[in-house]
């Protein structure tokens, strides 16, 4: 039978890992245009403001995964922690 291992330390310190770098994604705040009022600079002004959106929308379902995933990995490590008592 083969033996599967969780590596807790290792595996928890990969998300802290993960969540660090989850808090350095962001987007450069739009750079000044002036007052140009052309379609084009009106476009790109509104696709960034998408893009900014699909980011933060991005980074709120990761952190939910990285939490459900540490959640995850501590009910494994409790489980073989009770396996190994028993």
């Amino acid at each position: 039978m083969t033996s599967i291992k969780l590596n807790y330390e290792d595996v928890m310190q990969k998300l802290e890992d993960v969540e660090t770098a989850i808090q350095k994604l962001s987007l450069p705040g739009n750079s000044d245009v002036g007052d140009n009022n052309l379609s084009s600079t009106n476009e790109w002004k509104s696709q960034e403001e998408e893009l900014g959106k699909l980011l933060k929308t991005y980074i709120t379902a990761l952190e939910k995964s990285v939490q459900d995933t540490k959640a995850n990995v501590k009910l494994l490590k409790e489980q073989d922690e009770a396996i190994v008592r028993s």
